[in-house]
């Protein structure tokens, strides 16, 4: 039977997308730059971690992995995929998500839209 390993963004830079997702998440943070990472994206010609191609954010809780990965072409349309976030008081987290750089497009009685920096959508939901 399959597992969820990891949920995938593509993104045109994918170190600032997931940088923004470990701050809007509690308890993720990007995975560090080991010394093997450093010598796979010097095998590349990437000298600074800001151009890594691959970056991925991980959750101290277990679960899924967010993997942000380089793509030449733009966002176009809706995402067919989102996540739901929730939080004890969800205007007070989409201030502090704006903050970080996300935006907020539509409110509902039980939810709020928003996006990333790149336009990927997600929703904000009451903490249950």
């Amino acid at each position: 039977m399959a597992r969820l390993r990891d949920i995938v963004f593509d993104c045109a830079h994918p170190a600032a997308v997931a940088r923004f997702w470990a701050a809007a998440m509690d308890g993720c943070a990007v995975a560090p730059y080991d010394d093997e990472e450093l010598a796979r994206l010097r095998a590349l010609g990437i000298t600074d971690v800001e151009d890594d191609p691959t970056v991925l954010v991980e959750s101290s809780r277990g679960g899924p992995r967010l993997f942000f990965q380089l793509v030449p072409e733009g966002k176009s349309v809706k995402n067919r995929v989102h996540l739901d976030l929730s939080a004890a008081d969800p205007e007070t987290e989409a201030e502090r998500l704006t903050g970080l750089g996300a935006t907020v497009v539509a409110r509902y009685a039980d939810h709020l839209v928003l996006t990333d920096p790149e336009g990927n959508e997600f929703c904000l939901f009451v903490a249950k």
